[in-house]
C-alpha cells in the first residue's frame, strides 16, 4: 500500500525523502507519477486538480497539507472520504507575530513615511491612534489573535458564525452581530474560513459598515473579500489603508491592480507558515490511524467547510 502527494507546482522531493524516514516501509509517491494507482490508500493534498482522486480506486482517507480546506472541499469529484487537515502549534504564534508587525507598521505610520521616502519629503507625524481591533472569525488562530491584543491594552471585538465567548473580548455573532462588531474598530482583521456562506462576504455593503478610514487586514482566503469593493473602499477613503497576505489568485497577477495602490502593503501568503517537521509527523500518525482504521485526528466538517 502507498502514500502519494498531490501538490501541483511545488518541489515536494524534500517532503518525499522526510516522509520515507517516518514510514519507511510504505511508497512515497508523488502526482502524476504513480507507478500503481489501485495501491495508494493515503492522499496528502493541497489545491488538487479536479478527478485526480477519482483515479485511485481504493484511496481511504485523505491529509490536507495545510489548515485550510477550502480548495479541496471546491473540487466537484472530491470523493465521500474522511479529510483531515495540519493543526500546527506553532502556526498561531507565528500568525500573532505577524499580525501584531501589521498593527505595529500602521500605528508608527510607516506605510506614510515609505511613501514620503518615495517623495523626499521629510514630514514628521505623531503615530496612529489605533485603539479598537476587531477580529472576523474567532477560530484557533482568531481567538489567539483577540486576546493577545487585548493584553496589550487594545478594545477588542470579534465575530463567528456561531456565539463565542472570549475573557476580554466583545464577542458578536450571526449575522445581525457582524455591523456591531466591526462599527467602532479602527483595524478589522480578516480570519474567517472560506466557505459557501463566507465567499464575497466582504463586500461594498460590508465596508460602508466599518468606521470611516478604518485599515482592513486579510490573511484568512482572498475569495471572502470582493475585490473590486475593496478598492472602491480605499479611492473613496472609506478605507485608509489594506494589509493582503491572501488573493483569490495566488501568485497575484502582475496585471492586477492591487500590486499598484498606493494604500496596499502587499505580503506573499506569509502570515503563518507550516512548519514541516509538524506537518510530516501529523501525516505519518494519520496514515497510520488510516492503516489501522482508527479515527484521523483533525478532521474536517465537510458541511461546515472547517
Amino acid at each position: 500500500m502507498s502514500l502519494v502527494l498531490i501538490i501541483p507546482d511545488r518541489k515536494l522531493e524534500d517532503l518525499q525523502q522526510r516522509l520515507q524516514q517516518a514510514l519507511p516501509d510504505t511508497p512515497i509517491e508523488i502526482w502524476p507519477d504513480i507507478v500503481q494507482p489501485d495501491d495508494v490508500e493515503f492522499a496528502v493534498v493541497w489545491k488538487q486538480p479536479p478527478g485526480s482522486l477519482t483515479s485511485l480506486p481504493n484511496l481511504k482517507a485523505i491529509q490536507c497539507f495545510g489548515a485550510g480546506v477550502d480548495a479541496i472541499i471546491a473540487d466537484p469529484t472530491l470523493p465521500a472520504l474522511p479529510i483531515a487537515r495540519i493543526v500546527d502549534p506553532t502556526l498561531t504564534q507565528t500568525m500573532v507575530r505577524y499580525l501584531d508587525g501589521v498593527i505595529s507598521h500602521y500605528r508608527l505610520r510607516l506605510d506614510l513615511f515609505a511613501q514620503q521616502q518615495q517623495q523626499l519629503l521629510w514630514r514628521p507625524k505623531s503615530p496612529r491612534r489605533l485603539t479598537h481591533i476587531c477580529l472576523l472569525g474567532l477560530g484557533e488562530l482568531g481567538a489567539a489573535a483577540a486576546s493577545h491584543f487585548a493584553a496589550q491594552g487594545y478594545q477588542v471585538s470579534g465575530w463567528a458564525r456561531t456565539a463565542k465567548q472570549l475573557d476580554a473580548v466583545s464577542c458578536y455573532h450571526g449575522v445581525d452581530g457582524l455591523a456591531a462588531a466591526v462599527a467602532p474598530a479602527d483595524v478589522v482583521i480578516c480570519l474567517l474560513p472560506l466557505t459557501m456562506a463566507t465567499e464575497s462576504l466582504l463586500d461594498s455593503a460590508f465596508f460602508q459598515q466599518l468606521k470611516h478610514g478604518a485599515i482592513f487586514v486579510n490573511v484568512a482566503r482572498g475569495a471572502i473579500v470582493d475585490d473590486a469593493a475593496l478598492l472602491a473602499a480605499l479611492d473613496s477613503g472609506q478605507l485608509q489603508a489594506a494589509c493582503l497576505d491572501v488573493f483569490r489568485q495566488e501568485p497575484l497577477p502582475a496585471e492586477h491592480p492591487f500590486w499598484r495602490h498606493p494604500a496596499i502593503l502587499i505580503t506573499p501568503h506569509v502570515s503563518a507558515v507550516t512548519n514541516v517537521s509538524t506537518v510530516v509527523e501529523q501525516i505519518a500518525d494519520n496514515y497510520r490511524r488510516s492503516q489501522r482504521g482508527a479515527r484521523l485526528l483533525n478532521l474536517v466538517d465537510v458541511i461546515k467547510g472547517y
